[in-house]
């Protein structure tokens, strides 16, 4: 509990959750203990911390080389292991489930760009999730190019029904929309 206290202190003073990482685990030499500590002081549940540890302790925590505490912070920070989950509504999750349905008919995605939307996902950033999609093309022999940009419309439309939509959102669903109709036009 007290090495929360320090993380929440040194998150009170702007560091970054990698650099609160880094010094805790130069203190205590404990990278696991350290993460914990930085994950505890973010709020994150218990039991999703555990999960998102287990999940890269044996590459990251188990053997730490001497000195790499700020490259294991950022690494951990880069992986997600730090986002804060965000309280998603009905329409936030009814987004969500059309972006995995376009995903679906994209025919094919990029490990990194699967993971940079996950991440989205958790922290409620679905405006960046969405233009990232909105700048994605489907794969031209196993994608489903009108099925994927009609099902991004649909989400771009949910997007704009928030009292002050990103205005972001609004030239993204046009161009979606411009894509859905020549996907639609033989």
């Amino acid at each position: 509990m007290r090495l929360s206290l320090t993380a929440r202190h040194l998150f009170d003073t702007g560091s970054t959750p990698a650099e609160v990482y880094a010094a805790l685990a130069r203190r205590t030499r404990d990278p696991l203990r350290a993460a914990r500590a930085v994950c505890g002081a973010l709020g994150i549940p218990a039991a999703d911390t555990q999960l998102r540890l287990d999940d890269c302790f044996d590459a990251l925590l188990a053997d730490p080389r001497p000195n790499s505490e700020a490259d294991t912070g950022e690494l951990l920070e880069a992986l997600g292991v730090f986002d804060i989950p965000k309280p998603l509504n009905a329409r936030d999750l009814a987004v969500i489930d059309l972006f995995l349905t376009a995903i679906d008919a994209l025919g094919g995605i990029r490990a990194g760009h699967q993971h940079g939307l996950a991440r989205w996902f958790t922290t409620g950033n679905l405006t960046a999730a969405y233009l990232s999609l909105a700048a994605t093309h489907p794969r031209p022999t196993t994608g489903d190019p009108t099925h994927y940009w009609t099902t991004l419309v649909t989400a771009g439309e949910l997007l704009t029904t928030t009292p002050t939509p990103d205005r972001r959102i609004k030239p993204a669903l046009t161009h979606c929309r411009t894509q859905a109709t020549r996907a639609t036009t033989p």
